[in-house]
């Protein structure tokens, strides 16, 4: 299924965070103006081929009847398998000390917080990010916003299953911790030295009880405001900018 980017200055955007893309479509009888001008600019340095249709065929293609004449149509993202993973966390590992991170999403819903997960995610070093493959946010356009364009630089696999998943990680000397605000200690306290697969919940029921069945322990933020909790996307940068920390001693490279 092709995943299409209405209007204007949706194009734009897409077409500056470098958003894969088969081709631009535009309405043989736009009226071009600064933002059309943009399209057919960046388009052009990106060698991505802009055809001209009529309008009628554009309102059939547009999902959402807001295209202004241009709908862009976007690639699929390319995921890996969870077993493609591993091996990136293995190899990381054995570069860097021992030290690798996995991020395992369970069943966020929103493409921006994944994206945003991911520019964090790539930010540390993580070997990957694992999604699963149903009930879940895809790589969308918003994630290649969110992200400003880190999704495209880290391996994201979608499995069918995230507890089995875990249960490999565990197998190649991974501990699991899930980021709760139920759990007993607070993230600072927990040892996050080495092979960690961190695991965040939804944005609405966090983790889930069967995933959380298959973790090692459970992590949480210090918290003193009033306000009840940080969203998914925050919480995660977070959890992983604390992971790095512990393990800064095996962190070449760092840059201040």
């Amino acid at each position: 299924m092709a995943d299409y980017i209405e209007g204007k200055r949706p194009v734009v955007e897409a077409l500056r965070t470098q958003v894969p893309m088969r081709c631009v479509l535009m309405a043989d009888n736009v009226q071009r103006d600064s933002l059309i001008n943009d399209i057919l600019r960046k388009a052009k340095n990106r060698d991505i081929p802009v055809k001209t249709i009529s309008r009628k065929k554009l309102d059939e293609i547009s999902e959402r009847g807001s295209h202004q004449g241009v709908i862009a149509e976007a690639l699929p993202f390319e995921y890996v398998n969870g077993s493609a993973i591993i091996e990136a966390a293995a190899a990381s590992a054995a570069e860097h000390d021992g030290r690798a991170l996995v991020v395992v999403l369970d069943h966020l819903t929103d493409a921006g917080n994944l994206g945003a997960i991911a520019r964090s995610a790539e930010s540390v070093g993580a070997a990957g990010i694992v999604i699963p493959n149903k009930r879940a946010a895809r790589v969308t356009a918003a994630t290649y916003k969110s992200s400003a364009g880190a999704i495209s630089h880290i391996p994201v696999a979608q499995v069918a299953n995230i507890a089995s998943t875990l249960d490999r990680l565990k197998e190649e000397g991974f501990w699991v911790a899930a980021a709760t605000e139920h759990a007993a200690d607070v993230i600072w306290d927990a040892n996050l030295k080495g092979k960690i697969a961190l695991v965040m919940g939804n944005e609405g029921e966090g983790v889930s009880r069967l995933v959380l069945e298959h973790c090692d322990f459970g992590v949480k933020l210090p918290q003193v405001g009033d306000i009840s909790s940080l969203n998914v996307a925050q919480a995660s940068t977070a959890c992983m900018y604390e992971w790095l920390r512990q393990n800064r001693t095996a962190a070449e490279g760092l840059r201040g």
